[in-house]
């Protein structure tokens, strides 16, 4: 039972008696009383441990209900603050037998304890309401980076206002716990931007650094409703990454390994600066080729499967996402990863895609797939896959495929096709892998600990077995241009990226959209495991690329699964919109393919500007020489660019 004396006027005139009498002013309260500053220390654990203590504090946050964290905060008044800016003003009391109000001015003692890192009081007696507090304690102002791990110890049970623009990094446990993860920026994964080793440790030091949990001030497993963003979390209001919050005030807690906040009014979010999009950007391009792993795409017909859908229900959410993402990409070929490796017949997975995507595909477009004339490709559960549509692109030569060398175990063997353009004769091929994942180890390559993870060199052994085998024209094609797509398992820093590059192709993805480019999210950093590489003679064909972010920006528990999901949240959470169809965003890439016989033109004027940039003279065309007089100068550059104009302007 609460009882709430209003004292505070009797204590005002007992002190000005004690003034008057004594010529200072003296605390009647003080003696017993310990401030919470004493208590916090400046260290993470507090010197107090085991003690029983009385404080006298405000209430600033009252989170006592039983799907909340059955307690409340509290926080010296700004005149008993101390002078110690490394020491803590602020409290967490576990306890909810009280009654207390947000603004009480509240005295009480508590046993001083640490859970999982937080001080707090605990086992409270003697609560009594004394006031109401005016003013109510200021709240410190805190901004990211933050100078240490341990900086935010400081304003542990505190009010705290974050005045800067802070955007969404990650919400991997938004569904699962309600938080979500802010920081300054987009957090890039280290090696993506950085070299493995000491570069990408110091940027991984500084994301670390960088961000802090928007917790929703409850313990509850699996909430429903989720409360961020307001009104709630829904298939149609969604809270990606890089939406932005700016003033954000709350309460600074500790718990299970990071400081979070515990918002005490409903953030809201800039949705703006990173909206959904109903298709990809326009690459332009006669011919669209598109990467895309579906995670774990299995069939049935007996469920759960050993990977992807758990129930028949869930099969045919998930096969739905894909369909519509599929065909919102449309692209002429369509390279997939992590579709179920159960062959090419009436009931495997790879056609009853392609049945689905047929079923919903405009008139006038036809998909068919690669069948390699192999019971199936590799050992592994889930294998690559080619699609394609059959108005504008045909299977040239033979299928192929590696089973030896580093594709004999752990990578998945990589799938490769010559398609001709229909419409020009012209051809190219695509080569769709899918590497080791770096996550799980392999006995004889351990993680290095330069951040490139688990099973570097395997990766890296495919990268250099995957061009030399495509150097040998496996497709029974002579045709140079040749494009690798898929989930490499490697950001674009590491070792099997590089090693590709350094076969002579052209990283698409970090020259076409820059190094801030992205595919997937891990651990709320950013970066691109799914690339596009292109052989040096179709990277002049090259018109566009793109990566359609329909999926790592969106908060993991928008996906098809059911489980851990209310009976409401089954269709609240759901739609068959192409968003979170899978973990991994799709890559899109485009064409205008020519031939150096057929557009010798063009092939020689891009030559001509290449040696004028200091390219190797290897690479130069004889016809660079417009007039044959032994120099490539004035009248190369005026005919290059005249010709690539004409040529390459888009249709």
């Amino acid at each position: 039972m609460k009882y709430k004396y209003k004292t505070a006027s009797i204590k005002i005139c007992l002190l000005i008696i004690i003034t008057w009498a004594f010529g200072t002013e003296i605390d009647i309260y003080a003696s017993d009383i310990t401030r919470i500053h004493i208590i916090q220390g400046n260290d993470t654990d507090s010197p107090l441990l085991g003690q029983m203590c009385t404080i006298e504090a405000v209430v600033v946050a009252d989170l006592q209900e039983n799907d909340e964290l059955r307690g409340f905060f509290m926080q010296e008044e700004d005149i008993h603050a101390d002078a110690d800016k490394t020491t803590s003003e602020g409290i967490f009391v576990y306890d909810n037998s009280f009654q207390v109000d947000e603004g009480d001015l509240v005295r009480l003692t508590g046993e001083v304890y640490e859970y999982e890192g937080l001080t707090e009081l605990r086992n409270v007696t003697g609560l009594t309401v004394i006031s109401s507090a005016e003013p109510f304690p200021t709240p410190a102002t805190v901004e990211l980076p933050f100078s240490s791990d341990t900086y935010l110890e400081r304003f542990e049970g505190m009010q705290v206002t974050l005045p800067q623009k802070l955007v969404v990094s990650d919400h991997y446990y938004l569904g699962k716990f309600g938080y979500v993860t802010l920081s300054d920026g987009r957090l890039m994964s280290p090696t993506d931007i950085a070299g493995p080793g000491s570069d990408a440790d110091k940027l991984k030091a500084i994301n670390e650094l960088s961000r802090i949990i928007l917790d929703d001030g409850s313990n509850t497993v699996n909430p429903d409703p989720i409360i961020f963003p307001y009104p709630g979390l829904s298939a149609d209001n969604t809270l990606r990454t890089g939406s932005a919050i700016t003033g954000l005030t709350g309460l600074m807690s500790y718990g299970y390994e990071y400081y979070r906040i515990h918002a005490t009014t409903a953030p809201l979010f800039d949705i703006s600066a990173n909206q959904r999009t109903d298709q990809p950007a326009d690459i332009h391009g006669r011919i669209r080729v598109a990467g895309f792993n579906v995670m774990n795409y299995f069939n049935g017909p007996d469920f759960p499967t050993s990977r992807g859908a758990g129930t028949s229900d869930e099969s045919d959410r998930q096969r739905a996402k894909i369909i519509n993402a599929v065909t919102a990409m449309n692209a002429d070929v369509i390279g997939l990863m992590e579709i179920e490796n159960d062959g090419y017949g009436s009931d495997s997975a790879v056609r009853d895609l392609t049945d689905g995507l047929n079923e919903a595909a405009p008139s006038g477009v036809t998909y068919a797939f690669i069948n390699p004339d192999i019971p199936q490709l590799g050992s592994d559960e889930i294998a690559v896959g080619i699609l394609y549509k059959k108005e504008t692109v045909t299977p040239v030569g033979s299928a192929a495929t590696k089973s030896d060398g580093a594709f004999a175990s752990g990578n998945r063997q990589p799938l490769a096709q010559t398609f001709r353009e229909i419409a020009t004769d012209e051809q190219f091929t695509v080569a769709v892998n899918h590497f080791k994942s770096k996550g799980s180890p392999c006995p004889d390559d351990p993680d290095q600990d330069d951040g490139q993870g688990y099973c570097n060199k395997t990766r890296t052994r495919a990268a250099t077995d995957l061009t030399a085998w495509l150097a040998s024209f496996p497709t029974g094609t002579s045709d140079p241009d040749i494009l690798i797509i898929g989930d490499l398992n490697a950001y674009a820093m590491e070792d099997p990226v590089i090693a590709i590059e350094n076969a002579g192709y052209t990283n698409l993805v970090k020259q076409e959209t820059g190094s801030d480019a992205y595919s997937y999210l891990y651990n709320g950093e950013a970066g691109c495991l799914d690339h596009a590489l292109s052989g040096a003679s179709l990277t002049p064909q090259v018109k566009g690329v793109t990566i359609w972010h329909i999926n790592a920006d969106e908060p993991q528990i928008l996906d098809y699964k059911e489980e851990d999901k209310t009976e409401g949240q089954k269709v609240s959470l759901y739609s068959d919109n192409p968003y979170r169809s899978s973990d991994h965003d799709p890559v899109l890439i485009g064409l205008d393919l020519y031939s150096e016989s057929g557009n010798a033109d063009l092939r020689n004027a891009i030559s001509a500007l290449k040696l004028l940039a200091g390219a190797d003279e290897g690479g130069i065309y004889p016809g660079a020489d417009v007039n044959h007089d032994g120099i490539i100068g004035f009248e190369e550059v005026i005919h290059s660019l005249q010709v690539i104009v004409r040529l390459r302007s888009p249709e």
